[in-house]
């Protein structure tokens, strides 16, 4: 194979037969190629290091079996690894066996679309990413299959990206992470038991609309980590089965609206230096805790939320509360100083102590509460 790329003129169309190719460092270089794989050729890189290297523009590879890319302490290895590419198309290979399976650096306007990667990861050392995209910009990531690598899709300084209809599970670390990555939309995706769920982390003016995060369990696992982030929507996502949903820490202006939140350890967990947020119309059910909150100033509006463990009335039957809910439970503090009193979280004595809080606060915060509780689960 290696031959034929190298004797192709930009501007040509391969066809690789079906079969078994052992082979690697496949270089295309400056060359406007076409590669379509005509049901699933084999690559095997036989361990020995990365399958494609592109430097080029206009290139799309179609249709591949790409296998057994070895691993390295000093070097990115990849089934394919695009530098310095523009305007481009990865679409419906498969990648098994891999260190790194699609590494972009330095290139835009490139398209990723319907593939599938599994790998074995077993230590975040000796593991790689599903799809990597490092000072990037304008990529598409859509409708990949990705199990069993150390990240998911992981983005670092990528920039105007659009992330949709990926699934990613049983990842070691994250299904999705991504830092210093601006003007950027993650629609639709499903992220669920992957080791410690998604992070967003120092990144700004994100949309996250319509993905779902379930199963994400363990000490150190969330649903969703945002840290260091401003200026985001969070929108009709679906959080099920996490240890913790939603952990927010130095987040800014965030609008959480229509989410659902549904039996999850903590719903929220909102811990220092998070101002200006907005949670409104979203269903909180059957959660062991709504919101958990570090310190007792709130700087945050709950409006119009479902709450499940609301216990008020509506007199004038138009469908809100007529007396403000209060989500955060003194439990929830006493769990944040000391972890091991969770072993209580069923007792009476701690019903008493939370009912007891809602009526005089004094260790949470006395202003956070949603005034105008929903009646019933809202639909969107």
């Amino acid at each position: 194979m290696r031959a034929a790329v190298e004797m192709a003129e930009s501007g040509d169309t391969l066809r690789i037969k079906k079969g078994l190719y052992r082979e690697h460092e496949i270089k295309i270089i400056n060359k406007s190629l076409v590669i379509i794989g005509e049901d699933f050729p084999v690559i095997d890189a036989e361990m020995k290091g990365t399958a494609f290297i592109i430097k080029a523009d206009t290139f799309s590879i179609e249709g591949l079996h790409i296998k057994n890319i070895g691993t390295s302490h000093t070097s990115d290895q990849a089934a394919i690894l695009v530098s310095r590419s523009n305007n481009f198309r990865i679409e419906n290979n498969r990648l098994t066996n891999i260190f790194f399976g699609i590494l972009l650096e330095k290139s835009s306007a490139g398209k990723i679309v319907g593939n599938r990667i599994r790998s074995k990861a077993r230590s975040q050392a000796n593991s790689g990413n599903g799809i990597h995209i490092w000072h990037s910009k304008d990529i598409t990531v859509e409708g990949n299959d990705i199990k069993g690598v150390r990240d998911g899709i992981y983005l670092e300084f990528a920039n105007n990206c659009r992330i949709s209809g990926n699934i990613c599970k049983e990842n070691l670390r994250y299904g999705l992470h991504f830092m210093f990555s601006d003007h950027n939309k993650y629609i639709a995706n499903d992220f669920e038991n992957n080791g410690a769920g998604v992070a967003v982390m120092y990144s700004k003016f994100i949309e996250m609309t319509g993905n779902r995060f379930r199963k994400n369990w363990g000490s150190a696992s969330y649903g969703l980590l945002l840290k260091e982030i401003a200026d985001a929507t969070l929108n009709q996502n679906y959080f099920e089965d996490n240890t913790i949903a939603i952990s927010a820490d130095n987040t800014n202006r965030i609008i959480y609206k229509q989410n659902d939140f549904i039996s999850n350890g903590y719903a929220v967990r909102i811990r220092g230096a998070c101002y200006k947020n907005v949670f409104t119309q979203n269903n909180f059910l059957a959660n062991s805790f709504d919101v958990s909150y570090t310190g007792n100033l709130n700087e945050n509006e709950f409006r119009g939320n479902f709450w499940s463990e609301y216990t008020g009335y509506d007199l004038d039957k138009n469908g809100i509360g007529d007396v403000p809910f209060r989500p955060v439970k003194l439990f929830s503090y006493l769990v944040n100083t000391t972890p091991e009193a969770i072993i209580l979280l069923r007792s009476t004595f701690i019903g008493l102590l939370d009912f007891s809080e809602k009526v005089s606060p004094i260790f949470t915060p006395a202003e956070l509460a949603d005034p105008k509780p929903k009646m019933q689960k809202i639909k969107w």
